[in-house]
């Protein structure tokens, strides 16, 4: 490691975005593969992985600094410089989401809060027995396991790239990362 490293645990993911976080993807799984569609359960499960989103976009402002989305929106600027540091096999640091990692997690949310949507209207009367309605859900869902599946396979590899616990840091709030050193100055990202 270069000399200008130094290591840090950096308090970075709020209570809320933790507990957010494992309660969707509790939400989530439970839904896909133990419930099936029209039960009870699985209807109280989508309306609060749909309340959770609701209430992470209103965290996505007001909350703390790193769950607000204006420390990682992934401007074409800030995606542009991420992957090419990535593709001449460095990275660069982020406290929060990276660029890529910010364009997943608006994914994942706007995901869940179509599968959300497609499951309700299948419960009004204009919607109920449309058949249309119960395939786009099930599209839906099975396209947010698989963006979660990569999700989960690019925390563990991002990981092991940076030498971060990304996982665990999503546990403990606390990333433990190698940073440059304050005395030599941050570099901040585009």
């Amino acid at each position: 490691m270069s000399s200008n490293l130094t290591p840090q645990a950096v308090r970075v993911w709020d209570p809320f975005v933790r507990i957010f976080h494992w309660t969707l993807v509790s939400c989530v799984l439970i839904n896909y593969f133990m419930l099936n569609d029209g039960e009870t359960l699985h209807q109280w499960l989508g309306y609060l992985a749909g309340a959770l989103v609701a209430a992470r976009i209103v965290w996505g402002f007001i909350g703390s600094e790193h769950a607000r989305f204006a420390s990682f929106m992934p401007t074409p600027s800030r995606l542009s410089a991420h992957l090419s540091r990535l593709r001449a096999g460095g990275h660069d640091h982020h406290l929060g989401h990276n660029p890529l990692g910010a364009v997943m997690m608006l994914a994942l949310l706007a995901l869940v809060a179509a599968v959300g949507v497609s499951g309700f209207l299948q419960t009004t009367d204009a919607f109920w027995g449309e058949d249309w309605v119960q395939e786009l859900h099930e599209v839906l869902a099975s396209v947010l396991i698989g963006f979660a599946a990569i999700h989960g396979a690019a925390a563990i590899v991002m990981s092991r790239l940076e030498g971060v616990n990304l996982v665990g840091a999503m546990i403990t709030g606390v990333k433990r990362t190698r940073a440059p050193s304050p005395l030599r100055g941050r570099r901040s990202a585009p």
